[in-house]
């Protein structure tokens, strides 16, 4: 039984022996890690950012009565061009009864009155025929006979407008809503049969059409206040539309605003541009846009890589890793550099390289093979 138990033993430590010496030679077979490098070159950089907004017509008109009523005829459509003076609709008036109550009264006490002053002043043109009144006492009634007769006639007016909006065979309606300028129809809000009212002290009137010239168009968008600072009034603007996919057009920045709009709990400030809208592009007003706006621009000097970077955990200043001796070597030592501005691709080198070092690129070169994932978790290897 004892030589059993010493077999069994025996058996275990060789297999356990075995099974350690095959872990060995396993761990040991990976393949070194093999680290690329890349030398700084010259180039131009650019530092960038892009503003979200839209583009809208840089003047909108909108048209509202001179007198309240009825919409009775819609003579355009949205999307028309017209010129100014073009009718647009035309407005059935419903006057106030008790407006109209009281023209009406105006009219009348203003035919007594010359009914009147017409009596008087044909019995006192007898007497001054026959030399009993002076030219002076018939001057004066006449006048007033024309000026009753005036009266009549600014009352039936008055009367005619606020019972019909306008006096008839005038040219210039104001049932008649005509385009105050040149443009195209962006938006006619109210269809037949609605009411609308003319503007007054505390109303601001119904807006019966909005025009714009489409050929004039700007952008309005926000940026944040960490780059605000750095914009100046004229600088170029690349704007790309959402809705027209590979269309680009420039623009210039023309208002900064003075004051910020806190949104989500970041300080955005508005920017306009004026667009330049070229013949063979059609912009609707309110399409999405981006502004590109270039804040910093260096032409011709030393860059790396982005992605070369390291960045030192107590005092967060860049450095990199150079190559020593040959590359096959694979030996590296760190090296403090000064950046400057950055594209995202690329960063600017102000001290620290040339162009003949070689910078350790933190990328492998061979794929994560299976097993050594849960290993990659715990980050590159770094030398130093």
């Amino acid at each position: 039984m004892n030589k059993i138990v010493k077999y069994i033993l025996i058996g275990v430590l060789v297999i356990g022996a075995l099974w350690a010496a095959l872990f060995f030679i396993k761990s040991n077979s990976k393949s070194a890690v093999t680290y690329e490098t890349q030398q700084p070159f010259m180039a131009d950089i650019e530092k960038k950012t892009v503003a979200t907004g839209k583009v809208i017509p840089q003047d909108e008109v909108e048209i509202k009565p001179q007198i309240s009523g009825i919409i009775d005829e819609i003579l355009l459509e949205e999307g028309v061009k017209v010129k100014a003076g073009d009718l647009i609709a035309v407005i059935k008036v419903v006057p106030n009864e008790q407006s109209l109550y009281q023209a009406q009264g105006r009219v009348k006490n203003a035919q007594l009155a010359v009914n009147n002053t017409k009596i008087e002043y044909e019995r006192n043109k007898t007497l001054f025929d026959k030399g009993v009144i002076s030219s002076q006492d018939f001057n004066n009634l006449q006048l007033s006979y024309n000026q009753a007769e005036q009266e009549l006639k600014n009352a039936n007016a008055d009367y005619q407008i606020i019972r019909r909006g306008s006096i008839g065979g005038s040219a210039a309606a104001n049932t008649n809503i005509r385009a105050t300028v040149s443009g195209t129809i962006l938006e006619i809000p109210v269809k037949e049969g609605d009411q609308v009212i003319q503007a007054n002290n505390f109303n601001d009137g119904t807006t019966i059409a909005t025009i714009a010239d489409l050929g004039k168009m700007i952008f309005e968008g926000m940026v944040d206040e960490g780059e605000v600072g750095k914009l100046q009034v004229g600088t170029p603007l690349k704007i790309t539309l959402g809705a027209l996919e590979g269309t680009e057009l420039d623009a210039k920045l023309k208002f900064i605003a003075p004051k910020g709009i806190e949104e989500t709990g970041a300080v955005q400030f508005k920017i306009e541009g004026d667009v330049e809208v070229t013949d063979d592009v059609f912009i609707r007003a309110g399409y999405s846009a981006n502004a590109s706006i270039v804040l910093e621009k260096k032409e011709d000097v030393l860059v790396i890589p982005e992605a070369l970077l390291q960045f030192d955990k107590s005092t967060n200043k860049p450095y990199v890793e150079l190559a020593v001796g040959a590359e096959a070597d694979q030996k590296f030592e760190r090296k403090d550099i000064e950046i400057g501005i950055s594209d995202g691709v690329n960063v600017e080198i102000l001290s620290g390289l040339t162009e003949e070092d070689k910078v350790k690129q933190w990328n492998k070169t061979e794929p994560i093979k299976k097993g050594e994932e849960e290993e990659g978790a715990d980050g590159e290897e770094t030398e130093e």
